[in-house]
């Protein structure tokens, strides 16, 4: 390479340095277009990631995904980033290294003659090579801070979606434990019912409890129908009949002195027994059984013949049951029950068939009312028409008073002015006046009005 130097002539030596100078400033354009994609490529992921975290904001799970794609595109530019400072070095100290090699060389191979154009030489060289260093140096800088920006608001993001994240868990956490403190309540609530309904199921299989639940049910039924206590309907009404004291637990009056006889069963024994049953087949049998009490009862209430103790009383008695489930329950094991009912005089009923029947009975009553006012408004507007009829003959009578009166009046009136206020206005021909003048009378020709008949007008 000395040789090689040596042999060299002075211009093809500036020439040499030259194309070392133009190599240098091509390996920093290199450097430099070598950074530009890095960047470029920075810089379309960073739009990328941004894209990508406003779309997926709002999902606890995408934004996980999304802080873990930033973060390894964040690791990953850091790595591209000290790649290329690695690089920039590496060409630096090439750089460097190239350019004390060629002083080292310029100065063996120059003579004492160019020392001054060395010198020259090689301060342009240095001033070059300086300037190519400042610039590789202010590339990266400007490079290193463009990164950076992009870098910094991913940054930030992460800090406010790990904020997010944290505050979300607190709440979670918060929910789950309000969640799991109503779940309790709920099981202590659920426990109560449990209690509360096995003390019910207790107490409905007593009969006497059982009785009054049915009878405050069928008075309930009643009231929303409508019909008002002991008005519409009588409760607990007492006969005495061939198979003793007879009570229907209510009789409904219908208009025209008809009646309906009603009474409540609640068959529940055996139908609480399918409910506590344990397998299929004790369903089984505890509801045929319910059907067998429902049909026993029916039977039983057909024997008393109500209808036989009541005056105009259809023959049929209103069986009626609490509940639907009931009558139900007994149609599924015996659907001719409600048949084999008619035949012996019982009608079955539940609480949603007895309104029915109830309001068509409150409909009955309202327009006996209703035909009852409108045969009390005929009387009274009788009455009334005939009270008028005596007002008008008494005022007839005023009036032909008055007509006398007034014929009186001017009659009177007509003897005065003729025969007596003459004579008086004479004496004030006589000179006997006073202050007081004496009036001119005028007869009244106003005459009352004739009352017609009522029957004209």
């Amino acid at each position: 390479m000395d040789q090689f130097l040596t042999g060299l002539a002075p211009s093809n030596l500036i020439g040499f340095v030259t194309g070392l100078f133009l190599g240098g400033v091509v390996i920093g354009l290199w450097v430099t277009s070598r950074l530009r994609p890095l960047a470029q490529r920075a810089e379309a992921t960073a739009d990328e990631l941004r894209k990508q975290v406003d779309q997926e904001r709002t999902v606890t799970f995408s934004i996980r995904q999304e802080l873990a794609a930033v973060q390894q595109a964040r690791v990953a530019a850091e790595t591209r980033i000290e790649d290329a400072a690695r690089q920039l070095v590496e060409q630096r100290a090439l750089i460097d290294h190239t350019r004390h090699e060629l002083i080292g060389s310029f100065q063996a191979l120059s003579g004492e003659a160019l020392k001054q154009n060395n010198e020259a030489f090689l301060k342009l060289a240095a001033v070059s090579f300086e300037s190519l260093h400042v610039k590789a140096d202010g590339d990266l800088a400007q490079r290193q801070q463009a990164i950076d920006g992009l870098v910094r608001p991913l940054q930030d993001s992460l800090h406010r979606y790990n904020e997010e994240l944290r505050l979300l868990e607190q709440s979670r956490q918060s929910a789950y434990g309000g969640l799991d403190q109503h779940l309790r309540s709920l099981a202590d609530s659920q426990h109560r019912l449990q209690q509360e309904t096995g003390n019910l199921v207790k107490a409905l299989r007593a009969p006497a409890i059982r009785g009054q639940w049915g009878e405050l049910t069928l008075k309930r039924v009643a009231e929303l129908a409508g019909m008002v206590d002991h008005c519409d309907f009588v409760e607990q009404l007492s006969v005495t009949g061939d198979e003793g004291r007879l009570r229907p637990d209510m009789v409904v009056q219908l208009p025209g002195g008809r009646q309906i006889i009603v009474d409540a069963k609640t068959v529940l024994s055996a139908y609480l027994d399918a409910h506590e049953a344990q397998n299929e087949a004790q369903q089984a049998d505890a509801l045929r059984r319910h059907a067998a009490q429902v049909k026993s009862r029916m039977d039983e209430l057909s024997l008393k013949a109500y209808w036989t103790q009541f005056d105009r009383t259809p023959e049929f008695v209103v069986l009626f049951l609490p509940g639907e489930q009931f009558l139900g329950a007994a149609l599924d094991q015996n659907p001719r029950l409600i048949e084999e009912g008619f035949a012996n005089g019982i009608v079955l009923a539940t609480p949603s068939t007895l309104i029915a029947l109830l309001r068509a009975v409150a409909y009955g009553w309202r327009q006996e009312r209703m035909t009852a006012h409108a045969e009390e408004a005929g009387r009274l507007g009788k009455e009334l028409y005939e009270r008028m009829a005596v007002l008008a003959g008494h005022m007839n009578d005023v009036g032909q008073s008055l007509g006398k009166s007034v014929s009186s009046y001017n009659r009177a009136i007509g003897s005065l002015e003729t025969r007596i206020l003459p004579a008086a206005r004479r004496f004030k021909e006589l000179g006997v006046s006073s202050d007081r003048e004496i009036p001119v009378l005028e007869p009244t020709e106003v005459v009352p009005r004739k009352t017609l008949p009522l029957e004209m007008e």
